[in-house]
């Protein structure tokens, strides 16, 4: 049985969405994939496309990311030739680089002032999520990077966000819209270019949803998936269902039970989640590599950077 060289599973496509149910860890997942690929030696660009993400904190980035792209780590890798940059690309900025680069960057602060673009985005849904896709598209198209990560909105949105090229194909008879449309159509559904993968916890709910955004995307845009990530898996420990060792048995009575219930909720939590994952792999014939949970009130570099070597070695038994 041949295993997944992490290499490999990174470099088969420029393009990588992350997405997935708000609370399930995406963001963080987008910068563990970054670092992940960057320590294969991989050149990679992290986009954001929400505003307020803390994508920026968790790699390591002095300051919110915005519209200028900023190097975060370089000399990653075996051969020191991994690095990763990072930005966000929002629809007013997108379209503020398009305007720009066809001599029309005198229209933008007039557009925005008379607010045409709002009224433009009412009247024309699916413009705004256009201009980010058509600029993640050009990102990926100028092989600055090995790899490009989006930080994808919800999964909910995450549909709409990948259907927009599409509706406005179907609507827009030609001009510049029908011609970005189809350009970014043809970069969603190349595998070799693109691919999505999906965020999810172990639990009824979010479980749920990754199905189903996975069979519309797959059934209304045609991009393909990629291997999906179960998040905050708790790891197994040995001896959870054994008495107290004799020494345990001599704390007081509260401490004694107090260790009993976190006993008690482990086991029942990792059955749960055991539970969870067996469904996922029933409804969704997509391979899952399980990150485990920080026991941590906040994440930062040091756990992106545990959890990007523990995605290395999930990948790396993946059959």
């Amino acid at each position: 049985m041949r295993t997944v060289d992490p290499q490999v599973f990174f470099a088969a496509s420029r393009l990588l969405i992350v997405a997935g149910k708000g609370g399930v860890g995406k963001t963080t997942v987008s910068a563990v994939l970054a670092r992940a690929a960057a320590s294969c030696g991989l050149s990679v660009l992290v986009l954001a496309v929400d505003a307020g993400t803390n994508l920026g904190t968790l790699l390591g980035a002095a300051a919110p990311l915005d519209d200028a792209e900023v190097t975060i780590a370089t000399g990653l890798g075996p051969q020191g030739t991994g690095s990763i940059r990072a930005r966000s690309v929002t629809a007013p900025a997108a379209l503020g680089e398009y305007l720009d680069q066809h001599g029309l960057s005198r229209l933008l602060g007039r557009l925005v002032r008379t607010g045409v673009l709002d009224v433009v985005a009412t009247a024309a849904p699916g413009i705004d999520d256009l201009l980010v896709l058509g600029k993640v598209k050009g990102l990926e198209r100028s092989g600055s990077a090995d790899l490009v990560i989006v930080d994808a909105p919800a999964a909910g949105h995450a549909v709409t966000f990948l259907r927009s090229p599409r509706g406005l194909a179907e609507v827009v008879g030609g001009g510049p819209i029908a011609t970005q449309s189809a350009e970014v159509l043809a970069m969603l559904a190349d595998e070799a270019r693109c691919r999505v993968l999906l965020v999810t916890l172990a639990e009824e709910t979010p479980v749920n949803e990754l199905v189903e955004a996975a069979y519309l995307l797959e059934d209304q845009v045609g991009v393909a998936l990629a291997p999906v990530i179960v998040n905050a898996v708790y790891p197994p420990v040995d001896g959870l269902g054994d008495e107290l060792p004799p020494a345990a048995r001599r704390l007081p009575a509260a401490t004694r039970a107090a260790l009993e219930g976190a006993a008690a909720f482990r086991r029942e939590r990792i059955a749960l989640q055991h539970a969870q994952t067996a469904r996922l792999a029933e409804r969704l014939p997509l391979a899952q590599l399980h990150l485990p949970f920080r026991f941590t009130a906040g994440l930062d570099t040091t756990d992106v950077a545990a959890l990007a070597d523990d995605l290395l070695d999930a990948l790396r038994g993946l059959a």
